[in-house]
C-alpha cells in the first residue's frame, strides 16, 4: 500500500531536514559550518547585499552564531567547500568535488557549443590565461583587463576563458576578495586526495545525483529531484530513478488538500518518526534559501506564491524589488522589504504584507521585532527603523 504523507507531516520532514526546524542558536565552529554545508548539500551564492549576502543569510539562518568570514575561510583556508555551478553559482562540500566530474563536461561543453551565446577563445588564447595563472598565481577578471577602452573584445575573451576554464575544472576557486572570485590551478587548490584516485563512471554520477538529492529532499517529484542539483537532464533522472528500485512510491497532501503521486527515500518512514516539530520562531528568510528556492515545491507545500521581482519594473511590481518570506513555525505568514542602511548604521523595515488568514496583532509584531534586531546584527548596523504605513492591510 502507497504511503500517504499528509501535509503537516511533509512540511516537518522537508524544514527538518533543511536545518529549518529547530532555532538556530548554539555555538558554531568551521567544523560545524562544514556540516552546515554538509546537510544542505550546497548554498546558493548571490552578490547582492539588501541585507546579508544571500549564502550569508541562509547560513545565518541555521545558526545565528555564523558571520560572512567563515565561509570565506572555509573556502580559502580550510578547503572544505568548493565553488562550482547548479542551477546557480553555489558552494558544494568537498567530498561532492570527485562526483562533480560529469557537471564539468556539461557545463564546459555548452560553452564549447556556443549555447551561452558568447564565442568561445580559442585555446592557445585559454592557454595563455592558464600560464598566466600558473606563474603569477590566483589572479582575478580585472587583472587581464588592457588598458586601452577599445578592448572590449579582448577584455570579454578573457572573462569568457576564465569561465571555461573555471567550469571545466582546470581552474578553481581560490578565494573571493570582496565577492571578487579569485582563479587559480585546480591543483593548488582542491585537496590532492580529491582529485587523485579511480573517477566513477557517467552512470554512477547521475546515480549518485539521484540518490544524494532524493536524501536531502526526503520526498520528491521526478520534476523536484532533477532541479535538486540541476546536474543532469529529467530523461537521465527518470532512466536512472526507474533502474534504482530503492526509492519509495509515495502521495504528499498539498497545502490545497490534494494528493500527488512522488517518491521518496527508502528510510521515509524512520525520518518522518525523527523529525522534530518546527520552532515558532519568526525568521525572515532568503529569496534564494532552500526551503523556498524550488518555487513550485514551496507552492505545493506551503500554499506561498513567491516570485523575486528585482528584474520586474517597478510599476509592475506586485510587492517590492527586494523581498523577504517571513517564516513562522511550519507556516509562511507574510513577506517584509527590508534593506540595510549602513551609512545611518540601521536596518529599515519599509513594508510587512501578512499572508491571507494571518493577523499581525501586537504579540506577532514582538516576534517580527526580535527577528528584525537578530537581522541588524548580520547586516553589521545597530539599531532598526520601522517606516510609518509599515503594515499592508489589504
Amino acid at each position: 500500500m502507497t504511503l500517504r504523507i499528509d501535509n503537516a507531516t511533509a512540511r516537518r520532514v522537508w524544514l527538518s531536514l533543511q536545518g529549518m526546524a529547530a532555532a538556530p542558536t548554539g555555538a558554531l565552529t568551521q567544523a560545524g559550518l562544514a556540516q552546515i554545508i554538509g546537510r544542505l548539500g550546497m548554498v546558493q551564492l548571490d552578490p547582492l547585499r539588501v541585507v546579508a549576502r544571500a549564502h550569508d543569510h541562509i547560513l545565518w539562518s541555521r545558526n545565528a552564531n555564523y558571520r560572512p568570514p567563515m565561509l570565506e575561510r572555509l573556502l580559502a583556508r580550510d578547503r572544505l567547500v568548493f565553488e562550482h555551478f547548479t542551477h546557480d553559482a553555489v558552494v558544494l562540500p568537498i567530498e561532492i568535488w570527485p562526483l562533480w566530474q560529469r557537471q564539468r563536461r556539461r557545463l564546459s561543453g555548452k560553452m564549447e557549443r556556443g549555447s551561452w551565446g558568447t564565442p568561445l577563445p580559442n585555446a592557445r588564447d585559454r592557454n595563455a590565461v592558464l600560464d598566466r595563472i600558473a606563474k603569477e598565481g590566483p589572479l582575478c577578471s580585472r587583472d587581464f583587463e588592457g588598458p586601452a577602452r577599445g578592448e572590449v573584445w579582448r577584455r570579454s575573451a578573457h572573462r569568457v576563458s576564465l569561465d571555461y576554464l573555471w567550469h571545466s575544472g582546470a581552474l578553481a576557486t581560490h578565494s573571493r576578495r570582496n565577492f571578487t572570485k579569485m582563479f587559480d590551478l585546480t591543483e593548488r587548490v582542491i585537496p590532492a586526495q580529491y582529485c587523485e584516485g579511480p573517477s566513477a563512471s557517467d552512470a554512477e554520477q547521475v546515480s549518485w545525483l539521484c540518490r544524494d538529492a532524493l536524501e536531502r529532499l526526503g520526498f520528491g517529484t521526478e520534476r523536484e529531484i532533477k532541479a535538486f542539483y540541476d546536474a543532469a537532464d529529467l530523461s537521465e533522472v527518470k532512466a536512472e530513478l526507474a533502474a534504482q528500485g530503492d526509492s519509495v512510491p509515495v502521495e504528499i497532501e498539498g497545502a490545497d488538500g490534494t494528493w500527488a503521486q512522488a517518491l521518496a527515500r527508502p528510510d521515509i518512514e524512520a525520518v518522518i518518526a525523527q523529525a522534530a516539530p518546527p520552532s515558532p520562531r519568526l525568521r525572515i528568510v532568503n529569496p534564494f534559501d532552500p526551503i523556498i528556492r524550488d518555487r513550485a515545491r514551496a507552492l505545493r507545500l506551503f500554499g506561498f506564491d513567491y516570485r523575486i521581482e528585482i528584474y520586474t519594473p517597478a510599476e509592475k511590481r506586485r510587492y517590492g524589488y527586494y523581498v523577504y518570506p517571513m517564516l513562522e513555525g511550519d507556516r509562511f505568514v507574510g513577506r517584509i522589504e527590508v534593506k540595510a542602511d549602513r551609512g545611518a548604521g540601521v536596518l529599515r523595515a519599509e513594508k510587512l504584507w501578512p499572508e491571507p488568514g494571518y493577523r499581525f496583532g501586537q504579540g506577532r509584531m514582538d516576534r517580527l521585532e526580535a527577528e528584525l534586531s537578530r537581522l541588524a546584527k548580520l547586516a553589521g548596523v545597530d539599531g532598526v527603523t520601522i517606516a510609518d504605513g509599515f503594515l499592508q492591510v489589504p
